[in-house]
């Protein structure tokens, strides 16, 4: 499948990963419509690619929201052809320790929202997308659309404190293979890509000490992944039609150790 004219959809669009997605696609030619909480990066995006690109906050845990993004993708678009998955949350906690200072046991709550968010939300989002996905016309390869979705490395290797982080991400390395043969007579792929350590919100807001210490693990290269090396992955996968079923590790051979 090429980028050039189709309509992409991603959560998470507005910031790390998934607005490196977004700037990428929206160069190769693609329309996006960009599916985030936060109101106010989603908007600046909007403005800067005006016709190209659509803002729609959406919580993506929320079957009614989801349904009415992609509702309002097609009425503006035409179609939905990809759908890249980067919406997500990462607590840290352990499953005994101290929460502002207090000795207590994992907060279910945390759990609870982390699975939500992360494994649910993206699952919510995929079968809904490949509804929309189903009733295009298929192209020379049959192919009628292609979900991504993002896992991490911690679904291999968590470290301490990532039992939600790592159990919300292990899901979605474990419903790849039968959500792509589930699809797969509809003609529409599915993916999974496993980052590891990238400079995104969350780790561009360490000391620049602790992440160069973090970027001197990674075997090669040893820095902290970019964003728009997640996106030219995303890329290639969208074009290469025997890509299917698949998580795809972006990690520059790292193995987390415990903590």
């Amino acid at each position: 499948m090429q980028l050039q004219n189709a309509t992409a959809l991603i959560t998470g669009g507005a910031s790390g990963l998934g607005e490196a997605t977004t700037r990428l696609f929206i160069q190769e030619g693609a329309s996006v419509a960009i599916l985030d909480v936060n109101q106010e990066a989603g908007e600046k995006l909007e403005a800067e690619f005006p016709g190209q690109l659509k803002f729609i906050k959406t919580d993506v845990s929320s079957g009614q929201d989801v349904q009415q993004a992609v509702e309002k993708t097609i009425e503006i678009f035409g179609a939905l052809h990809i759908t890249v998955n980067c919406a997500g949350i990462a607590p840290a906690r352990k499953i005994i320790g101290k929460t502002d200072g207090v000795y207590s046991p994992h907060a279910l709550e945390i759990f609870e929202k982390t699975i939500c968010v992360n494994l649910t939300g993206t699952f919510n989002v995929m079968r809904l997308a490949a509804f929309a996905m189903e009733k295009n016309e298929p192209n020379e390869n049959g192919e009628r659309g292609i979900i991504i979705n993002t896992a991490s490395v911690a679904a291999y290797d968590g470290q301490m404190g990532q039992v939600a982080y790592a159990a919300s991400k292990g899901g979605i390395v474990s419903m790849t293979l039968p959500a792509a043969r589930d699809l797969a007579k509809s003609g529409i792929r599915v993916m999974a890509i496993a980052p590891g350590l990238f400079e995104t919100p969350l780790l561009l807001g360490l000391p620049e000490e602790a992440r160069m210490s973090l970027g001197q693990q990674i075997p090669f290269p040893s820095r902290l992944g970019r964003p728009s090396e997640y996106a030219m992955l995303v890329k290639s996968i969208v074009e290469n039609p025997m890509l299917n079923g698949e998580v795809i590790r972006l990690d520059g051979a790292i193995r987390m150790s415990a903590k």
